[in-house]
């Protein structure tokens, strides 16, 4: 049985590790869920002689997370899931916990893919993936590794819609878990999380004021929905454009104003896109936009926004600030992309709060566990994270917050159990 090196890895800077350690303590600080887990880990040992191969977003909040699965029992090894989210200083730190980690922020493609490549040599037993890119190279270069594997877990939308079209093509190679799919997670880490980071990103990468501004917002699901509620509580004008009709009806209910891109593109000051979709702004968006307009992502891949497209109707490109490249159009407006169409929240950002992290990391780490113990139960699906694991997140996390909530009497449980009352 291989043994994952864990003096391994490819880090930016050994020498980091103290400060790395130092800011995961205090985002730790801010998980309580998280560390109860990690607790009962330490002596349940759910994950012991589970190799992990984990491809996320290397943050103080993951790092917690690995530590939690470390007290597990697991053997992980960890890569970048997005080139521009690393934190340097996290990423020596998790190599000093005995963690393999190979990420490094601002890596090339190529330096991206190898990391990956670098975690699939660990043989791992289970995946843990955000965006699924660990999955689809495991089943496209590494089909032997199956065999061994027990399944995933997955912990963003644009993941689970990629394992989704693997299950409906007959492809998927072994059970997943939807973390993204529990209702502590997408609810809060996706609203809450994703709403304050974003405009953190977009600030910190700006330092554009956000009152009196027009913030288009592509995309109404549960990120867009906290972007825009967090940019009009900053005095922003929001729109929305939306393909979803039902998801249009909540937007304008919601108060603000919804139209098609081709119009919002003439109106906006600054455009998030949030829709894990392909080219959701493109070419001829970008040649009606305003003078400075500012155009990002949150979600998983820059390819929702077409970046081709803007540079065929470019005669130039600056780069005024980090995270910004301003391009001068060929009749010299200039439009500004950030973070090269990357995850802003965690290209510019530190990504979510630790706060929100601790509901999605919980699950997580809960979801590992239920695999280990289930996977012979389980077909080759997505799967929802278990009502079970969700509810129990949802009340430790009220209990780490000192609030107490009622519970059902013996009659209500019967009434809501009976057909037969009646007016």
């Amino acid at each position: 049985m291989p043994v994952i090196d864990r003096t391994a890895g490819d880090v930016k800077d050994r020498g980091l590790a103290d400060a790395g350690r130092a800011r995961i303590a205090w985002a730790g600080a801010y998980m309580p869920v998280l560390a109860q887990i990690r607790d009962r880990f330490e002596i349940e040992k759910p994950l012991k002689g589970v190799r992990i191969g984990a491809c996320l977003h290397v943050t103080t909040e993951t790092a917690n997370l690995m530590l939690a699965l470390q007290a597990g029992g697991a053997d992980i090894a960890l890569c970048a899931s997005n080139p521009l989210s690393t934190q340097d200083d996290v990423a020596a730190a998790l190599c000093d916990y005995g963690i393999p980690t190979f990420a490094i922020k601002g890596e090339d493609n190529d330096t991206y893919y190898a990391h990956i490549e670098s975690v699939i040599a660990t043989k791992p037993h289970m995946s843990m993936d955000d965006g699924c890119d660990l999955v689809t190279t495991i089943y496209t270069k590494h089909r032997p590794l199956l065999a061994d594997m027990i399944g995933g877990c997955e912990e963003t939308t644009t993941g689970v819609i990629r394992l989704k079209a693997m299950q409906k093509d007959g492809v998927l190679p072994y059970p997943v878990i939807a973390v993204n799919n529990a209702l502590t997670k997408h609810m809060f880490d996706n609203r809450y999380g994703t709403g304050q980071s974003t405009l953190d990103g977009i600030i910190r990468a700006t330092n554009v004021l956000m009152a009196g501004r027009t913030i288009v917002v592509v995309g109404y699901g549960w990120c867009g929905r906290g972007i825009a509620s967090r940019a009009a509580g900053m005095g922003a004008h929001v729109i929305v454009t939306e393909v979803d009709p039902r998801k249009a009806i909540e937007a304008q209910m919601d108060g603000y104003r919804v139209m098609p891109m081709s119009d919002a593109a003439k109106l906006g000051d600054v455009f998030v896109t949030v829709t894990g979709n392909y080219h959701v702004i493109r070419e001829e968006h970008f040649k009606v936009m305003k003078d400075g307009a500012i155009v990002c992502n949150s979600g998983h891949f820059n390819d929702e926004l077409d970046l081709d497209g803007i540079k065929r109707i470019s005669r130039g490109m600056t780069a005024p600030r980090a995270f910004v490249e301003q391009y001068e159009l060929h009749d010299g407006r200039k439009v500004c992309i950030l973070a090269d169409g990357r995850l802003i929240n965690l290209a510019a950002g530190e990504g979510h709060p630790a706060a929100v992290m601790d509901m999605s990391f919980a699950n997580q780490a809960m979801a590992a566990g239920y695999l280990a113990l289930n996977h012979a139960k389980l077909e080759k699906k997505v799967y929802d994270v278990p009502l079970v694991i969700d509810e129990e997140v949802a009340t430790l996390k009220l209990s780490s917050m000192g609030i107490e909530i009622d519970t059902l009497t013996p009659e209500q449980v019967k009434y809501m159990a009976s057909w037969s009352e009646g007016t």
